[in-house]
């Protein structure tokens, strides 16, 4: 869904998770959780840094509003009974990829709804960075990471992985979760 965050918003957050990453405070994301959690740059070459609502900014809340919206307005057409929202900026710097993946764990299974929203400026198909979708029986499909896009997909059934960009991509990748 393209246009889905105000420009104003996408040029805020995209400052943003450029401040935190000269700063120092995004980390090598891993993959699994808990003790299974590993960093294999080799599947997965992104900086993330959690969003925590106790502690956002006015931008980072606009965001966290936004998505809640549409969290309810999800639940009331298709009832998903869908709980809360985890979030993270995600940062690859150009090059980085993530192998091709589901959003749900093995011992959770919470994760319902993957909400990414990109925070791009001026990207090209040339840029590279898709996130390439892997339908059941279907082609795959690659949806280019424009700032303000919304790209959603059911966690649990969904393969997808991003493809390397030329240039830094910048995201706010989430999850809608159930109980």
């Amino acid at each position: 869904m393209p246009d889905f965050l105000p420009p104003t918003l996408v040029n805020q957050l995209s400052l943003e998770i450029e401040t935190l990453h000269l700063s120092g405070k995004l980390v090598a994301a891993g993959t699994g959780q808990g003790q299974g959690r590993e960093i294999r740059k080799e599947i997965r070459g992104d900086g993330i840094c959690w969003i925590d609502a106790s502690h956002a900014t006015a931008a980072q809340l606009d965001y966290l509003c936004i998505m809640e919206s549409l969290r309810l307005d999800i639940n009331r057409q298709l009832q998903l009974g869908l709980f809360d929202l985890e979030a993270h900026f995600a940062r690859y710097p150009a090059g980085a990829f993530y192998k091709k993946h589901l959003d749900t764990f093995h011992s959770d299974t919470r994760r319902t709804l993957s909400v990414i929203c990109y925070l791009n400026e001026d990207w090209r198909a040339e840029d590279g960075g898709q996130l390439r979708l892997y339908p059941d029986n279907q082609p795959a499909v690659d949806i280019l990471p424009e700032g303000g896009t919304l790209a959603c997909f059911i966690s649990s059934i969904m393969p997808h992985e991003v493809l390397p960009a030329t240039r830094t991509r910048l995201s706010l990748t989430g999850w809608f979760r159930q109980r």
